[in-house]
């Protein structure tokens, strides 16, 4: 399609090269929440082993307190929720600037429906969330014993 002269190679680039606003505090927010690396957030690695599996989660910043786990048909959440609030007061103790942060993340793990609560071990160190996940088969049915029949 041939467009009039007064447009350059792309219709919409002339309509839509503006700036939207930008804030200044807002641009901080991530950063408050989850400390200098929120790009690396829950980067997460799987090993497998001969009877279990290594899973090592990445939470920079974060406590032990604000991440949960739940279990659920096979699915392992790993929950991770932080609130942060910032308050400057005057010397009269009136509030001149308060500042709330909240963000939260998870991530899901399909760990086989045989798996439960009891298996899954799991410590917090040094921001790294380490989680030891057996390998689990599915129960076997009950092997068939015949009954021998007198006389």
């Amino acid at each position: 399609m041939f467009y009039p002269k007064i447009f350059n190679d792309n219709l919409f680039d002339d309509f839509m090269n503006f700036d939207f606003p930008r804030f200044p505090a807002m641009g901080n927010a991530e950063r408050k929440l989850y400390g200098k690396q929120p790009a690396a957030i829950m980067k997460t690695d799987v090993r497998e082993l001969e009877d279990h599996y290594e899973v090592d989660i990445d939470l920079p910043g974060f406590k032990k307190e604000e991440i949960s786990l739940e279990l659920e048909n096979g699915n392992l959440t790993v929950s991770a929720s932080r609130n942060v609030t910032e308050e400057e007061k005057s010397e009269e103790g009136k509030v001149i600037r308060q500042e709330r942060y909240m963000g939260a993340m998870q991530r899901d793990f399909f760990v086989g429906e045989y798996i439960t609560e009891e298996d899954v071990k799991a410590r917090f160190e040094d921001g790294v969330l380490k989680l030891n996940v057996p390998k689990k088969e599915a129960p076997k049915p009950p092997e068939k014993k015949s009954i021998m029949i007198e006389g």
